[in-house]
């Protein structure tokens, strides 16, 4: 047994990879998630419109962070820059009354804002001027979970199929032996893998639509937006999430690597992408990280296009930054795997010249 336990030790030992897993990674994911997995929202964009905009501008503290003062613009303007995704919170004066209107896709950030509106009246001297503040929610009215979530879920199911699944590809042909096969073929490294990411593309295209069919029927999700839009954005996720899995299975040996290195991959995107906590209740030092991970801007697009209908123009940012995303691992994953080529096509080469001098012996 003993022998048994030294042995093991000794193959741990070597792989370094499956070390630094166990040991490693762990502490790293206490320290950055435990600054990220906050639901304190300390910040909140906000904008105020209307001829009083001046003095309730300085009326707002914190949480309110007002990023822009107009007292010549009107209600129209404010819920545009909602709708736009530039603010959470827009107040708008003039008239008898205040209006705050709020973007109920961003949950966590008009219960914030709630809370802190409700303090701000119960502060205020009884008998003052100021006129009452009514509160209006968009988008989402009655802050329901499932609204804010399906969208997002659709984006993180990709993320499983596309960097798990596909990431099994090039592995699965190293230890078959048909890596080799490959090699010798009259195809060129960004050939094999766009026929090894293709049918992977239009499986997760129809998962995709699935579950936002579903979504629909089963949470009564609405779809206010660009069909054309939402799917732009889709078609390039999904070339950033398959190209990482090529990447994936381009640095691995076996398929038990690719999978770790799947997890490590899919497990930030999961908790550092605004899915479930707001990318502005995290710590300065783990934030930037939630700006590298592709979901984070997915999900910017299918809240912004299902429940919001936002407009292409108000998406560039979060299109653009995609595109540049598929262009980097795409390349990446080609010069990854032409690497890998390289010796199985001298392999191969050696085979069949031992194969032509047995024939000719």
């Amino acid at each position: 047994m003993w022998a048994m336990v030294a042995k093991e030790f000794r193959q741990l030992r070597r792989d370094r990879r499956t070390v630094a897993m166990m040991v490693v990674l762990p502490v790293l994911l206490l320290v950055v998630f435990g600054y990220a997995a906050s639901f304190n929202v300390s910040s909140i964009p906000t904008v105020v419109v209307g001829p009083d905009a001046a003095r309730a501008a300085a009326a707002l503290h914190a949480p309110f962070d007002v990023t822009q003062v107009d007292p010549a613009a009107g209600r129209s303007d404010a819920q545009s820059q909602l709708q736009d995704g530039k603010a959470v919170v827009a107040v708008v004066t003039g008239g008898s009354s205040v209006t705050v209107l709020m973007d109920g896709t961003q949950l966590f950030s008009v219960q914030t804002a709630e809370t802190a509106l409700a303090k701000m009246e119960q502060a205020r001297p009884a008998g003052s001027p100021a006129p009452p503040v009514s509160v209006q929610i968009l988008y989402n009215p009655d802050l329901i979970t499932s609204w804010v979530m399906v969208p997002g879920l659709a984006g993180l199911i990709l993320v499983f199929i596309g960097t798990l699944i596909t990431s099994l590809g090039v592995v699965r042909e190293r230890q078959t032996g048909t890596l080799e096969q490959l090699a010798v073929m009259p195809l060129r490294a960004r050939d094999v893998i766009a026929g090894k990411i293709a049918p992977y593309l239009m499986v997760a295209a129809v998962d995709l639509v699935l579950i936002v069919l579903v979504g629909m029927g089963l949470f009564h999700v609405p779809f206010v937006g660009s069909v054309a839009t939402f799917a732009l954005g889709a078609a390039l996720f999904l070339l950033v999430t398959l190209g990482m899995g090529v990447l994936i299975s381009t640095v691995s040996q076996n398929q038990g690597q690719a999978i770790q290195l799947a997890f490590m991959i899919m497990l930030p995107q999961v908790l550092l992408s605004g899915l479930i906590f707001p990318i502005t209740s995290m710590a300065a030092g783990v934030r930037w990280i939630s700006y590298v991970l592709p979901l984070t801007y997915f999900i910017q697009i299918s809240r912004g296009v299902m429940l919001k209908a936002t407009p292409i123009t108000a998406l560039w940012q979060p299109l653009g930054l995609l595109a540049l995303l598929a262009v980097v691992v795409l390349g990446l994953a080609i010069v990854r795997f032409r690497r890998d080529l390289a010796p199985s096509t001298r392999r191969a080469q050696r085979g069949e010249a031992r194969s032509e001098e047995s024939v000719a012996a």
